[in-house]
């Protein structure tokens, strides 16, 4: 892994690259809403700035495989599993009995409580009777924005396999919009201008689209050296770049920074 050296403005987040195979091999994503200061209009994942709430020491208690992963890492999977319920209602829970959590998490006017910081996650987690399954999310990228933009994001991609028996639905305020839709067809829609794709999430498409099922992006993941993505901007006779580094597995990428801005 890449050590980048710490940086107070550098805001940790998390986002979820939730997959299924039901009809075709697809990958969840929300549009922002176009009044959202950051990526707003943009097709995204569902994710977020890291809280306080999702280092609170009482989720041991109520996650699968605390124990297992370190401080950093068990802050970063709650608050991923935070964001998606907030922006698609889907949780990556069990009953504390082992049951799934059914088709209805909780209510809209519930994940929009959570969502403004009026509900703790934790406390709607122990209503639902629920334990968080930390295992089920896997490292799948991890980009640091560069010092382009007032705004800069310590950003860890998980991919998790889609609960079959939960429906997605957008949050109405952060996102306008949640579908389903296949990694090749996300690009095809950014290439021909029909949707707003940010170059980060289209990387991380791209690189998803090399995948042939959910179960093969998980196994991709877990079997690729994870390397921090911190994008560097070079100036070429074409003009200013930005490039990746090139063992991310990303191939060889060369920007125009025209096209980040």
């Amino acid at each position: 892994m890449t050590e980048i050296a710490p940086d107070a403005d550098i805001k940790p987040a998390a986002t979820i690259l939730l997959l299924r195979d039901d009809p075709a091999f697809e990958v969840l994503m929300v549009k922002r809403h176009h009044q959202i200061d950051f990526a707003s209009g943009a097709l995204v994942f569902p994710g977020g700035k890291s809280h306080a709430g999702d280092h609170d020491p009482a989720w041991a208690d109520h996650t699968l495989g605390f124990s297992d992963f370190d401080a950093e890492q068990r802050g970063l999977r709650i608050a991923a599993i935070r964001e998606v319920f907030e922006e698609a209602g889907i949780l990556l829970a069990a009953h504390t009995d082992g049951s799934p959590m059914g088709d209805q998490i909780a209510p809209l006017d519930v994940r929009q409580a959570v969502d403004r910081g009026e509900t703790a996650f934790l406390d709607v987690v122990k209503e639902l009777d629920a334990k968080l399954d930390l295992h089920a999310l896997t490292i799948f990228a991890r980009w640091i924005t560069p010092p382009l933009t007032p705004k800069r994001f310590d950003t860890w991609f998980y991919t998790a396999l889609a609960p079959a028996d939960q429906l997605a639905a957008c949050d109405g305020r952060e996102t306008v919009d949640a579908e389903w839709i296949e990694p090749a067809e996300v690009l095809r829609l950014a290439e021909a201008g029909e949707r707003k794709v940010i170059f980060p999430t289209r990387m991380n498409v791209q690189l998803l689209a090399e995948a042939t099922s959910a179960a093969d992006c998980v196994a991709r993941a877990q079997a690729r050296t994870l390397v921090t993505v911190l994008p560097k901007i070079e100036d070429r006779p074409e003009g200013r770049v930005l490039t990746l580094p090139v063992d991310a597995g990303y191939g060889v990428v060369a920007e125009p920074l025209a096209n980040v801005m």
